[in-house]
This record gives C-alpha cells, sequence and structure tokens, in this order.
C-alpha cells in the first residue's frame, strides 16, 4: 500500500487531469465539429500520463516496451485526428475565403491605402523598392502599407493562399527582380496577422569570427579533459594524479565521444537536406559528466518551422538511440562480479533509466550494490546529455523544437518556465549542482530564441508535432528521479 501523501498526490493529478479535460470540452464544444477533434487530440496526450500515473497508484509498473508501445499507440491516434482536423479546417478555410472574396475583391484594390515611404528615411532605396512592390499580387499577398523597418521594410496587407504556396512565388519573384541582394520573411505580426519583411542580404548570419574559432578549439581541448578526468573518476581515481593509467579511461571516453559525434552528425545531415549551414559546434565541458553536449549555430537562414524541427530534433535523436541501445547492451551484458559495482540507489535518480533497469536486471536491484557493465554508465550519460539539451528552453534543441511547433510566443513562456524550475531545483538540492549550472548556461548563453525562418506561418504536420512531444516526455522521464514510495515498489534499492 502506497502512503497517505502519495494517495493524496495522485487523487490530485487525477482529478486535475479530468479537469482539465471537462474544461477543454467545454471549449471546445461551440465549434463544432472542429473543436471537437481538437478536444480529442488534447484526451490522446495526456492519456498516456493517466495511465502511468494510475498504474504507479495502484502498485503496478509498466516495463519499458509497454511505455513505448503506449506512446506510440497515442502519436499514431494523435496524427489521424490531426489529418481528420486538417480536413475539415481546409473545407472551412475554403468556404470562408470563396465569401470573404466575393465581397473584398470588387472593393479592395479601390480603398487599399497607397504604399508611400518617404524616400529620404526609407532604408531601402526608392528604385528597389519599387521592384518589391511589384512582387504582390492580388492572389499572393494583397499589399496595403509598407513600413520602414530596421535596414528594410515591413508590408502589412491580405494573404491570398496557402502560406508555402504564397512564399515560394514572392520570394522566385524578389529573387529574379534583385537577385541575392534581400531576403524575405513570411511571418505572423504581433497582432497575428500575416505579414512580410524585406531586409537586406547583409543581415544574414555571419560566418564565425577568428576569435570564436579560436574559443571552439579551446572548448574542445577542454572537454577532451573533462571526458578523460570523468571516465577516471568513475574507475575510482584521478587520471590526472594517476596520467600513466591513461589507457584505462579511453575506452570510456572514446564511447562518449562517439555519442558526441553521432548527436552532431544527426544535426549535420538533416541540416544538409535543407541547405542550411552550421557553425563549428561549442563542445560543452563539465567536471560532473564529462561535457553537457555543445552549442550549435545556425550559420544561414531556415527556410521554414518544418525545417527548424527537423534539424533540432535530429541531433537528440541520433545521439539519443545510440545512448539507449548503449544503456540496454550494457544490462543485458551485466554479470556479478564483472564490471563497476555501484550502488543501486543510483538508479532511482531516473524514471526511464529505473523501469529498464528494473526490466532487464530485476532481482539484482533489491540489494544494496549492483554489478552493471561499463556500457550502461555510457548509455546513462549520453541520455543525460540528450535529456539536457532537449529542455524546452531559449536556442537548445527543446526549446527549437518548441518554437517550430507552437510558435515564438510559447517558446518564451516555456523558456521562463525552465529557468523559473531549474532555478528551484538548483537551490533546494544542493546535492547536485547540475541544474543550477546549466540554467545559468541557459540565461546567460542560450535563453534568445532562434531567428524567425523565412516562412514562418507553415506550421510543421502533426506527425513532426507528436514526434517533439514525445522527445520532451522522454526529455521528463529521463531527468524525472523516482520517488522513495515508487522506488520502493519497484524494488529498487
Amino acid at each position: 500500500m502506497f502512503s497517505n501523501s502519495e494517495a493524496i498526490a495522485t487523487l490530485a493529478i487525477v482529478t486535475f487531469a479530468f479537469g482539465f479535460l471537462v474544461w477543454g470540452y467545454n471549449r471546445a464544444k461551440p465549434y463544432g465539429k472542429l473543436g471537437i477533434l481538437a478536444w480529442l487530440q488534447s484526451v490522446v496526450l495526456i492519456t498516456p500520463w493517466l495511465v502511468f500515473f494510475g498504474l504507479v497508484a495502484l502498485g503496478l509498473y509498466l516495463n519499458f516496451i509497454a511505455i513505448i508501445l503506449l506512446l506510440v499507440g497515442s502519436s499514431a491516434i494523435y496524427i489521424y485526428l490531426g489529418n481528420r482536423l486538417r480536413a475539415e479546417g481546409q473545407d472551412e478555410i475554403l468556404r470562408q475565403r470563396a465569401a470573404q472574396r466575393l465581397n473584398a475583391e470588387s472593393t479592395e484594390a479601390e480603398n487599399a491605402p497607397a504604399l508611400n515611404l518617404d524616400p529620404e528615411t526609407a532604408p531601402i532605396p526608392l528604385e528597389d523598392l519599387q521592384k518589391i512592390k511589384g512582387i504582390f499580387g492580388i492572389d499572393t499577398f494583397f499589399a496595403t502599407e509598407t513600413i520602414a523597418y530596421q535596414d528594410g521594410a515591413i508590408f502589412r496587407g491580405n494573404l491570398r493562399g496557402d502560406p508555402d504556396v504564397v512564399y515560394e512565388r514572392l520570394a522566385a519573384k524578389l529573387k529574379d527582380w534583385c537577385d541575392e541582394q534581400y531576403r524575405l520573411f513570411l511571418v505572423e505580426s504581433p497582432e497575428g496577422k500575416p505579414i512580410v519583411i524585406v531586409l537586406p542580404s547583409t543581415n544574414d548570419p555571419q560566418p564565425l569570427t577568428l576569435a570564436q574559432k579560436n574559443l571552439a578549439i579551446v572548448l574542445t581541448i577542454a572537454t577532451l579533459a573533462t571526458t578523460l578526468e570523468a571516465a577516471s573518476l568513475l574507475q575510482g581515481f584521478d587520471l590526472f594524479s594517476n596520467l600513466g593509467r591513461y589507457g584505462e579511461v579511453l575506452p570510456l571516453a572514446i564511447g562518449l565521444w562517439l555519442i558526441l559525434a553521432a548527436h552532431e552528425l544527426g544535426h549535420w545531415l538533416y541540416a544538409q537536406r535543407y541547405g542550411i549551414k552550421l557553425s563549428f559546434p561549442f563542445l560543452l565541458p563539465s567536471w560532473q559528466i564529462g561535457t553537457f553536449g555543445s552549442l550549435t549555430r545556425f550559420a544561414s537562414l531556415i527556410p521554414h518551422r518544418s525545417a527548424l524541427f527537423d534539424v533540432a530534433i535530429a541531433g537528440p535523436a541520433f545521439g539519443g538511440l545510440v545512448s539507449l541501445i548503449m544503456l540496454f547492451l550494457g544490462l543485458v551484458l551485466s554479470q556479478p562480479g564483472h564490471g563497476f559495482a555501484i550502488p543501486t540507489s543510483f538508479f532511482q535518480g531516473s524514471i526511464l533509466v529505473g523501469t529498464l533497469a528494473k526490466s532487464i536486471l530485476g532481482d539484482a536491484l533489491q540489494g544494496t550494490v549492483v554489478d552493471i557493465h561499463p556500457l550502461t554508465i555510457l548509455g546513462w550519460l549520453g541520455l543525460v546529455i540528450t535529456a539536457l539539451n532537449l529542455m524546452p528552453a531559449g536556442q537548445l534543441d527543446g526549446g527549437r523544437i518548441i518554437q517550430s511547433i507552437y510558435g515564438r510566443k510559447t517558446a518564451r513562456r516555456t523558456t521562463l518556465a525552465t529557468l523559473v524550475i531549474l532555478g528551484i531545483v538548483g537551490i533546494f538540492n544542493f546535492s547536485n549542482p547540475i541544474p543550477l549550472y546549466w540554467g545559468m548556461f541557459i540565461l546567460f548563453l542560450q535563453r534568445d530564441l532562434e531567428r524567425p525562418s523565412l516562412n514562418e506561418l507553415s506550421e510543421p504536420d502533426d506527425a513532426r508535432a507528436a514526434l517533439g512531444l514525445l522527445a520532451l516526455f522522454l526529455m521528463l522521464a529521463t531527468l524525472i528521479p523516482l520517488s522513495p514510495g515508487l522506488a520502493e515498489r519497484f524494488s529498487i534499492g
């Protein structure tokens, strides 16, 4: 049986979840079929959490395979509902557009404000401005107002088609008339209306300076040192005091670098797919776990939010998969009397790792110490590094994923929430300095969002949205520890 406090907490979670669902249904009902489909999507997303915590409250736990099947099943239903929602929504949009066009086209051209911009204060030369105005049309983007903005101009008006099609046509015309001199951005204004921003190509991301390249080299050397030192500490000695034993730590250090290489390879492969340039990675050394991963900047503009999502999630997907394989093989190969002897309480530090370890090691976790294969440690460290980079903040991979799926406004909120949570955890958990260090890193270096894509209006599809939510779920499952009561029911330690 579980304690009163755990019962109250579980009841609170279930009550909140059902209250959220009822509130969502009441809000969705007035919107008819579209609203109900959107509500059902939220039900599908919250169901795995309800099932998991509900079974835990009953003293039952799902093994790793069952959890993955549950998530895959909910993702499949989410995608199906999303396709239905898009189909219904597209029909409704077409009906509305037809009515609007009949009412507006006859009078819009006569009443539209002139596209005037003072030549003396305009950042764009008047000749170029006239060429840019010529790319707009009644069948793409009907521009009604021009406003000076930075080194370019903002064009307000009405979007007259699918954002993907409109952007491609406008960008092609701009390139024909102005070559590579200007870039066109199709974005959303603070009022939630589509606008076009044209900026000189001189505002494109710039290559790394010599000082930045030197910094990247220094960080790489420092990370090499910290990974070797972390590997030696795992084996019970200090490498810097015993340099002759470097051969003992090389296998672990090389395994950690393999995970880092897989992470960067994922980013690079998908960046190449979209013609996006990436900067040289700035590796982040850490005395606790060897490295926090790397910081990679976009060295060119991003075509659309789907490209931002694919490049952002590819790194954690590749690195996380390699880490998960290492963890699984390490647990399978673990034998009494071989490998590292660690306290079984260590497996209480992660829901994901603890659940997987319980599924494979079974009763071996009931003692105070368990012997594990070195691959288990490598996989675990790799998952932690991947999870830290999946936090939904700023220009971390997780922040880019949130920005690509939900937009910049939501990404700002999740960044603030992540910083607050890391601060609270860091203050009340002095034994683990990593949350405080990582929070300071985000605050000073990574809190800013990624710059907008060229086509910011087209959203990623439902499959990407479901994959992003799965990645965030696995991030939480990796970083959130088992509660003492749950660890006791799992017979861990």
